[in-house]
């Protein structure tokens, strides 16, 4: 089954009375269960595909729909609830809130949700034990390293089973050790939730571990099936 279909994608940024066209036509389909990875050089478009898929931005021209919904056709509090519903984002900088503990910060997504507190403590709880990170649950961000802190942000991209997440490269601030654990992780969570992932990219591990690759370049697909 298709869950994420791109179509004719544009995505135009004016600078002045400059277009600098970041996308340009672009056409693929992510099928559900996928473990797949957008790769091309710096400044192919990877990125700005990402935030349009999850909707935190919009396409100058072309569509998205993710699990049979046109994001065209949604109106802002309407992609507000599909961004919780639908899609957990891993971004690059980790993105935690610094005030909250590690607890805090993936049970926030719950809370959002308005799940009860006693399930989402108990899920908080379940999902920080998975990925090794349980007795880290008191700790703020500043007190965690580089590849603690991640882990973090994946499991708060997955605490709420979301259909699609989101991963802006990843495993760029990670070294080795780190990089292979977060992946292990991923394509477990992968394999046992049925969770589609797509990542942006520039690191060979995480090429090497993808289902497919989806190649972009100057804002085109360059190849949209090479494994």
């Amino acid at each position: 089954m298709e869950l994420i279909e791109v179509n004719n994608l544009k995505k135009v940024f004016k600078q002045g009375d400059i277009n600098l066209e970041a996308l340009r036509g672009v056409t693929f389909q992510v099928m559900e269960g996928e473990f797949s990875a957008l790769v091309g050089p710096s400044g192919s478009g990877k990125t700005t595909m990402l935030n349009i898929i999850g909707a935190l931005d919009y396409a100058s021209d072309g569509n998205v729909s993710v699990d049979g919904i046109n994001l065209n056709d949604l109106k802002n509090k309407q992609l507000s609830e599909f961004r919780l519903q639908k899609i957990g984002f891993v971004f690059q900088a980790y993105n935690l809130i610094p005030v909250l503990t590690v607890l805090e910060n993936v049970e926030y997504v719950l809370t959002l949700k308005n799940v009860p507190k006693k399930e989402r403590l108990k899920r908080c709880h379940d999902i920080l034990k998975e990925m090794g990170l349980e007795e880290l649950s008191e700790r703020f961000p500043k007190q965690l390293s580089g590849g603690q802190q991640q882990r973090v942000a994946v499991a708060r991209a997955l605490i709420s089973d979301p259909k699609v997440v989101l991963a802006d490269e990843p495993t760029a601030n990670l070294d080795s050790k780190n990089a292979d654990v977060l992946l292990d992780i991923m394509q477990e969570m992968c394999k046992s939730k049925k969770t589609t992932f797509l990542f942006s990219t520039h690191d060979e591990r995480v090429m090497k571990r993808a289902g497919r690759l989806i190649k972009l370049r100057d804002g085109n697909i360059e190849n949209p099936n090479v494994r």
